[in-house]
């Protein structure tokens, strides 16, 4: 084994954060606990704490972390997040110093297109990627040239926030995100709660309607589930929110023209239920001769992708530190 066979991962995402080790091509079980959102540093010792408890006495070589933020990469701050509070916190220098170890920070989307582009061993095989990552918020990463694409401040991909419903009366810009008309606003996994709480007041002999009567609450998890039960109200449910979705991966294939775009977060649990209706219509609103080589897939590590994305970041940049390349 190299001497950086040994590294965390850490996935923070609105609702859970998921903390697993990768020793050499093996990730392992995921610890998952409820996402601590009360304050940055409730966030920060949740993490450090999830972190000592996987590593269990070992010393790993380093941490890789993805969070849902903007991240200026080569300093590790969050400048600011959505569903997490992460504002302006210098982030690796902070965790680096609780942890004693070298501790690497990137947006959560960009570190599971990252392990999207790797195959089941670590090796490159995806060489131009974009991952959409559907979770309570969507997010986005983009693999050009093997080589995770960040932009001139380390905010690229954030694709949750392209605008898909705007009609020729553009309305004047929120100060709050996502607006209104984004696709984070139409196709996160928040909105499939509303579909599936909309649908069981509609639908009570559905299995969602009997959820509601039975819990007093029904959402986007329950969709999920009923839908792979073959419930045709869920499915519905699981698909409008695929078809828009679809409309955001038909805006990357034109941009992009990519070998695969990759469908993960929570709500790719549903696999193609989700992910097939999105890929009808992307291919209805792709320009004819763009994207004839695309791939619209569910993510390979499927839930896991963010927490294996940000355990590879880890062994990559100790790779590069170290000038032995990625």
């Amino acid at each position: 084994m190299s001497a950086h066979s040994f590294v965390i991962g850490v996935d923070v995402g609105g609702t859970k954060t998921s903390v697993a080790a990768l020793r050499a091509t093996a990730t392992g079980e995921p610890l998952v606990a409820p996402t601590n959102r009360a304050s940055a540093e409730a966030l920060i010792a949740q993490i450090v704490a999830q972190v000592q408890a996987v590593a269990a006495g070992e010393v790993p070589s380093a941490v890789g972390v993805g969070i849902p933020s903007v991240v200026e990469f080569a300093t590790g701050r969050a400048r600011s997040s959505v569903n997490v509070p992460l504002q302006d916190v210098p982030l690796r220098a902070v965790l680096s110093d609780r942890l004693g170890l070298p501790v690497f920070v990137d947006n959560d989307a960009t570190v599971a297109a990252l392990a999207e582009a790797h195959d089941e061993d670590g090796r490159l095989d995806v060489h131009s990627l974009v991952m959409f990552t559907v979770g309570t918020g969507v997010g986005g990463g983009i693999v050009i040239d093997g080589r995770s694409y960040r932009g001139a401040t380390g905010a690229a991909g954030e694709l949750g926030m392209t605008l898909v419903a705007i009609d020729e009366q553009i309305p004047p810009a929120q100060a709050a995100f996502p607006q209104p008309g984004s696709l984070e606003s139409l196709a996160a996994g928040h909105v499939l709660d509303r579909l599936a709480r909309e649908a069981a007041q509609a639908n009570p002999d559905s299995a969602l309607g009997r959820t509601l009567a039975q819990q007093g609450a029904v959402g986007g998890p329950d969709a999920v589930a009923a839908a792979m039960d073959g419930d045709a109200v869920a499915v519905e449910c699981v698909a409008t929110l695929g078809r828009r979705l679809g409309v955001g991966v038909a805006n990357a294939i034109n941009t992009f023209d990519p070998q695969v775009v990759a469908i993960g977060g929570g709500v790719s649990s549903a696999g193609e239920l989700l992910v097939g209706p999105a890929r009808a219509v992307a291919l209805e609103y792709v320009l004819h001769g763009v994207g004839t080589a695309t791939e619209i897939r569910v993510a390979r590590s499927g839930p896991q992708a963010g927490v294996r994305g940000a355990a590879l970041l880890a062994r990559s940049e100790l790779k590069s530190q170290n000038g032995e390349g990625r």
